[in-house]
């Protein structure tokens, strides 16, 4: 079981076209700016209807371009946490977690909230609004708000890439624990070779809206020759990620990370 993923979807100067699988397992979406990974995510999610494919979770479908099935965002039942958080800045912590919870009742409702505040160590910051907290308590929240539906997957853009490297290795920690816990799919783009390299269960490695790569860690980094391969092995001859992009004049900033 786990997610199944076949899309296909043209745009301007850019075409996206991929197919893998994965099972209940941390995956991660490695390649450099504009390869497509985030759009992938928003397909999955069903934020962004792709031309053709099939998307289907532990067997369940939930696009199918030649069945015409297209379940909405919220039929889907997955998580998503974008790269920008996306809370409400006009809510507490406790509204924003339960804002993902209508059609619970209101007993289930707040249970789940605080199951979810205990699990991410939020206790005692419910009442404060996003403005109030730190940008590593902002990623708990929207981690907790994400998780307090119990999604069938979890879906993740560069949810970390913001936070300095002590508390990118502490949220590290939480997600590998809710890996080991939830047993479900956890899909997640990074630019951080390492993390890409020394964190995934599997790596999916894109390269101009294909996939160039599939497997573990070590299968992946056994291949010589693909420029994003070789960043993931640490070849000193290739520039970070987002140095390398900006040079070449790829879609930094573009959307189509």
């Amino acid at each position: 079981m786990g997610l199944e993923v076949e899309l296909s979807r043209r745009f301007e100067g850019f075409g996206l076209d991929v197919a893998w699988e994965m099972k209940n397992e941390l995956a991660v979406l490695f390649g450099y700016s504009g390869s497509g990974k985030t759009l992938t995510l928003k397909m999955i999610a069903g934020l962004l209807r792709p031309e053709r494919g099939r998307v289907c979770c532990d067997g369940d479908v939930l696009f199918d371009s030649g069945r015409k099935c297209d379940l909405s965002p919220q039929e889907r039942c997955l998580g998503y946490v974008a790269q920008d958080v996306a809370l409400f800045p006009h809510m507490t912590v406790r509204q924003n977690i339960a804002y993902g919870l209508k059609g619970v009742s209101k007993a289930k409702r707040e249970g789940r909230v605080e199951e979810m505040l205990a699990t991410f160590h939020l206790e005692g910051l419910d009442g404060r609004h996003p403005r109030q907290l730190s940008g590593g308590q902002r990623q708990r929240v929207a981690l907790a708000r994400a998780l307090a539906r119990r999604p069938r997957a979890l879906l993740l853009d560069e949810p970390f890439s913001a936070l300095d490297v002590p508390l990118r290795a502490d949220l590290w920690g939480v997600l590998h624990e809710l890996r080991r816990r939830l047993d479900i799919p956890i899909l997640l783009v990074t630019h951080d070779p390492e993390e890409a390299r020394t964190m995934a269960d599997k790596l999916i490695v894109y390269q101009s809206g294909r996939v160039v790569r599939h497997g573990s860690p070590q299968k992946v980094v056994c291949t010589c020759g693909i420029p994003e391969v070789d960043t993931l092995m640490g070849d000193s001859r290739v520039v970070r990620l987002e140095e390398r992009g900006t040079r070449r004049g790829s879609c930094v900033g573009s959307g189509r990370s």
